[in-house]
């Protein structure tokens, strides 16, 4: 199947959508605080759906699923771990950063030691930053676009492109309001996406059911508390998912910028929460997602390329789905999901490095 002309049009629009906002926003904001910081008033759930947004980029979008697929649900052994992050987060990391009439996570360095500290520490996420946004258009365009619209391997180049421009224009013209709408109604995309999908497979095998491996398949990891060894199990999936996000909210300009831009505490932390929850639900709606598109290619496997099995094509099977599986118009909707999972994160990523700086 090819890409209909209604999906370009859903694509352009979003990108379009996209440009109209950050012109909308360059009229509204009136100080430096307001284009750096939303004016330190904006909304606990737009802030929060804006730092789900940003932590969760189009690699996550298309590798969980896949992740489902070889490994079955022990991938939710991360989500026990969500209640003792926003434990730390809120009631530990949230009030002290608050107190600090700071806009930057690194200034709390100078304040406590010098400059010198706030340079270094500013330089190393500033590598970091830019060394990720750069996987996320190399990823999305030379492995996902490019391969899903059937294009030469050198218009790879062209994608990224645009995708960097759209983001810098509409992130640049309205600072940190139209970076945190743009995120919500990325978000907003995201979810509708994997959600069509699920309702699509589950249509197409004539019921939710049908989905459910009648046997546990050979390639899932059998439930264990601890082994080292294994590719996972539950106690170290739980830590390393507890110190990631621990050390990324207590640390990272992209997450300390959304606390101070919320008006108190209280305020914060229900940020916070808004964003825990849009992570669990995405995590688990990801995983039906898996499960589905394990159904529907066990039931249908001559539409897998190449002649490879399953689990060798996983990670692809979400791409090739939104190809060959979706309705003209659903199938521009899934890819300006993908595109609105890598954009969120670029444009936070720009507005968080030009903070910084």
């Amino acid at each position: 199947m090819a890409i209909t002309a209604l999906d370009w049009i859903v694509i352009i629009g979003y990108f379009v959508a996209m440009l109209l906002l950050g012109f909308y926003f360059s009229t509204k904001n009136k100080s430096t605080e307001d284009y750096m910081l939303g004016g330190r008033n904006m909304s606990p759930w737009k802030v929060g759906l804006s730092l789900f947004a940003t932590m969760f980029s189009a690699v996550s979008y298309l590798s969980m699923p896949g992740e489902m697929i070889k490994y079955g649900p022990m991938i939710w052994s991360s989500l026990f771990a969500l209640p003792f992050i926003y434990l730390v987060v809120a009631y530990c990391f949230i009030p002290y950063i608050m107190r600090l009439k700071i806009t930057s996570a690194y200034e709390l360095l100078e304040t406590k030691l010098d400059i010198r500290n706030r340079i270094v520490a500013a330089i190393y996420f500033l590598t970091m930053r830019i060394v990720w946004m750069a996987v996320i258009i190399y990823m999305v365009s030379e492995k996902v676009i490019v391969p899903i619209m059937g294009w030469p391997d050198e218009t790879a180049l062209l994608v990224s492109i645009v995708m960097g421009v759209v983001t810098v224009i509409y992130t640049s013209f309205g600072g940190f309001k139209s970076v945190v709408l743009s995120d919500v109604v990325q978000t907003a995309i995201l979810f509708s996406g994997s959600i069509i999908a699920i309702i699509l497979i589950v249509n197409k095998l004539e019921g939710v059911s049908n989905i459910i491996p009648v046997e546990w398949p050979e390639q899932w990891a059998e439930w264990k508390f601890f082994d080292a060894q294994a590719r996972l199990s539950f106690l170290p999936v739980v830590l390393t998912t507890f110190g990631w996000y621990v050390c990324t909210a207590g640390s990272d300009q992209m997450a300390i910028q959304r606390y101070l831009a919320t008006k108190d505490v209280r305020t914060a932390r229900r940020m916070y929460l808004n964003s825990i929850i849009s992570n669990a639900v995405v995590t688990m709606l990801l995983a039906i997602l898996g499960l589905a598109l394990f159904a529907y290619f066990k039931m249908y496997p001559d539409l897998i390329l190449n002649g490879n099995s399953i689990v060798d094509e996983a990670d692809s099977l979400f791409p090739r789905f939104i190809v060959i599986g979706l309705p003209a118009g659903f199938t521009g909707l899934v890819l300006a999901g993908l595109l609105a999972a890598s954009m969120s994160s670029l444009s936070s990523g720009i507005n968080s490095s030009a903070m910084s700086i």
